[in-house]
């Protein structure tokens, strides 16, 4: 899909404050709203705006405590991939889950409430899903930078 300038800037602001409204958007484009309307749709219809959240506070709903969950596998086979990747899946407590390449298969960030939470994330997790050969977990101490907005400049 191509990009252009106009399209980054109104990503760009959409990635800083997605309840901007449509006006505001236009002005800050040189645009009217029908254009605008229609290159956010374009936009949204391509797959590029995948959709328009809340983002909170996890400290402040007491959830201030990230774990990154390395795991192997000596099972490589189709079936044992879709059976780990739906259990897992399924857990609210996984941020985020990536397929890796390395020392470990797999990368989970976990979010959960204190140690003891995790103790009792990481059980289940090993007992939903047959195969895992090692877990490896690191935590995270202090969180330095978080973002959710994308490098625009190098599109």
């Amino acid at each position: 899909m191509n990009i252009d300038k106009t399209d980054k800037k109104l990503l760009a602001m959409l990635q800083k404050d997605a309840t901007l409204s449509l006006s505001e958007l236009a002005e800050a484009v040189n645009l009217t709203t029908t254009p605008c309307w229609k290159r956010l749709k374009r936009l949204e219809e391509a797959g590029v705006i995948q959709g328009r959240v809340a983002l909170l506070d996890p400290e402040m709903l007491g959830l201030a405590f990230t774990a990154f969950v390395l795991i192997k596998t000596s099972d490589h086979s189709h079936e044992w991939y879709q059976m780990f990747v739906d259990r897992v899946s399924e857990f609210e407590q996984v941020m985020e889950f990536y397929r890796m390449a390395g020392d470990y298969d797999y990368m989970l960030k976990v979010l959960v409430k204190d140690m003891q939470s995790f103790d009792a994330f990481y059980k289940t997790l090993v007992n939903a899903v047959p195969g895992i050969s090692n877990v490896t977990s690191t935590f995270a101490m202090e969180s330095i930078k978080y973002t959710t907005e994308l490098p625009l400049e190098s599109v």
